[in-house]
This record gives C-alpha cells, sequence and structure tokens, in this order.
C-alpha cells in the first residue's frame, strides 16, 4: 500500500461537475493498493495517518493528530502509485 497524505484546509472530489467528496480540515490522502496488500497493512497505514502529529498547536510546532483538531479524512484511489515508470509509458502490472 501506498499512500501520499497532503494537510489541507478543505478539500473536495468533483467528477462531471458533481462532487462526491468534501471536508474542511484534516488530511486528502491518494491511495494505492497493491496486489499483496492485506487487511494487516491497511489497518497499520490507517492507524499510522490517523496519528501522525502535523497540524501546529498554539506553541506553532507540529504537536498534534487528526483527532486532536476533529479534522476529517478524504481519501481517493490512486492506482498510478503503482505504475513501473523505468520507460517514458508507464505500465500498471
Amino acid at each position: 500500500m501506498r499512500a501520499v497524505v497532503t494537510r489541507v484546509k478543505h478539500a473536495s472530489v468533483t467528477i462531471e461537475n458533481e462532487i462526491h467528496g468534501q471536508i474542511g480540515q484534516g488530511y486528502l490522502v491518494l491511495l494505492g493498493v497493491g496486489p499483496s496488500d492485506t487487511e494487516e497493512i491497511s489497518v497499520k497505514l490507517a492507524d499510522k495517518i490517523c496519528n501522525l502529529r502535523i497540524f501546529e498547536d498554539q506553541e506553532e510546532r507540529m504537536n498534534l493528530s487528526l483527532e486532536q483538531v476533529g479534522g476529517s479524512l478524504l481519501v481517493v484511489s490512486q492506482f498510478t502509485l503503482y505504475a513501473d515508470t523505468s520507460s517514458r509509458r508507464p505500465g500498471f502490472s
């Protein structure tokens, strides 16, 4: 499993001019799932992401987690995180 995590003030996913998901403060997660990934791996990754301390506290230190700031997650499938880019034409095997 591969994830790109971005801290956001707000994020949304729009498909054909229709909003399919949106959040306020939290994480936009681009998630790639590979053929050998298991439920155990997904649980560990979810725990790691949710407990990242990358929100600022009152002293402007990155010290707060998603839960501590009342944030949300917007997870978007991103199969290209598993692309083979060894050539100019990516492969997805």
